[in-house]
């Protein structure tokens, strides 16, 4: 069994949602990256210093040493570099210990005195009960661990409960991914109805504005015309916004001011009870004045005695398929009901056809020149012409 130390502990890391030793240790490491940063800083500050000023050259002429020269005729003093770096690494070295010396007492005072629960007759870690345990039932709990350190548990009832448990998470994640899905279509709506600022212009250098291309062909379709055109506005609709909205919770006194599109919707269906009564009182007249009759399917109709139902079907379907005969060329006759004549004959066809009979004379008539003067008709001079048969 834990200790009454690790029991508070317990109970104020699942308050807090972290351990409270976790705050002293973020404190202790925010100091000492700044000590570091610090130290970093004062090293490239004397690194870049000449070694002249830091005390060298008095401390060469002390020692009565004489320092090398440079290409430049500079003293160069070797020794320099190391001592410095030697200095940085003592004082940070320094540093550190202080920092801990001092800050190990900040983290036992404070563990102390400020993240801890009162103790002795005063103790409060027994009686204390978080806000999520609030329902909780102690005593069913405890039966139920009684039954599992009793052996009461079977492996199939531990089984079903893991699957339970294992279904629950996986319904839980679907549930969330499905609200955040609903979240993002329903800002992309929100985006349809917001009207487009064209005129403030923004210069960029993204290669896909350096194509010519921009954002205007990926961006969708904007529907604020129907909220924010004056034809809107003079019919009342509008896009809710936070004030209307803020105004109907807290007044419903004129409820049509704030719901305009519900108004119109709702006496667009009130409407609907009378429309129907029209309809039905304009369906008997439908049959006789929807087309213009025809005389021969008039006739057809009244030599059977009745309406014939697909008649005017019939009828549309050959104005229809007249128009499309008259669309690609082929004449019709007058009437919806008109017999294809045949097509058109084009300027192109009649003189190709026209050369080619005069192509068939002139080959007749060189066969005739040198067969013994056989005229067109193939027939010899000598020959009778067989008389041409009266075909009237």
């Amino acid at each position: 069994m834990a200790n009454p130390q690790q029991q508070e502990n317990m109970l104020l890391t699942e308050h807090f949602s972290w351990p409270p030793i976790s705050l002293i240790d973020d404190i202790i490491n925010a100091v000492n990256e700044v000590l570091y940063r610090c130290t970093d800083t004062f090293e490239q500050g004397i690194s870049g210093a000449p070694p002249h000023l830091l005390g060298f050259a008095d401390r060469y002429a002390a020692e009565r040493r004489t320092p090398d020269k440079d290409d430049e005729g500079n003293d160069v003093y070797p020794d320099a570099a190391l001592e410095m770096e030697e200095g940085v690494l003592k004082l940070e070295t320094l540093m550190e210990n202080a920092v801990d010396k001092n800050f190990d007492k900040l983290e036992i005072w404070t563990l102390r005195n400020v993240l801890c629960l009162p103790r002795g007759e005063a103790e409060l870690a027994r009686w204390v009960r978080l806000g999520h345990y609030a329902g909780v039932d102690v005593d069913k709990a405890r039966g139920v661990e009684g039954e599992l350190e009793g052996g009461s548990w079977s492996p199939e009832k531990l089984f079903a409960l893991r699957r339970k448990l294992v279904e629950t998470q996986k319904l839980h994640a679907a549930l969330a991914g499905e609200a955040s899905r609903n979240a993002a279509q329903i800002q992309q709506l929100k985006a349809l109805l917001r009207p487009t600022d064209h005129g403030t212009k923004r210069e960029s250098a993204s290669p896909a504005k350096q194509d010519g291309r921009g954002d205007a062909g990926n961006a969708p379709a904007s529907l604020a015309f129907l909220a924010h055109t004056p034809a809107a506005q003079a019919l009342g609709v509008g896009a809710p916004s936070s004030k209307a909205t803020a105004s109907s919770s807290s007044s419903s006194s004129s409820p049509t001011a704030n719901h305009p599109l519900a108004t119109h919707a709702s006496f667009t269906t009130s409407q609907l009870p009378h429309l129907r009564s029209l309809l039905a009182t304009l369906r008997p007249h439908l049959a006789a004045t929807a087309l213009p009759p025809n005389t021969n399917t008039a006739k057809s109709s009244s030599s059977d005695g009745g309406v014939d139902p697909g008649h005017e079907r019939r009828l549309y379907l050959e104005s229809q398929s007249k128009r499309i005969l008259e669309r690609r060329g082929v004449d019709t006759k007058e009437g919806v009901e008109g017999a294809v004549e045949g097509g058109r004959v084009r300027a192109e066809e009649v003189r190709g056809l026209e050369g080619i009979v005069e192509a068939l004379e002139r080959g007749a008539k060189e066969r005739g020149d040198g067969n013994g003067n056989v005229n067109a008709d193939g027939k010899g001079e000598g020959e009778e012409q067989p008389e041409d048969m009266d075909t009237t």
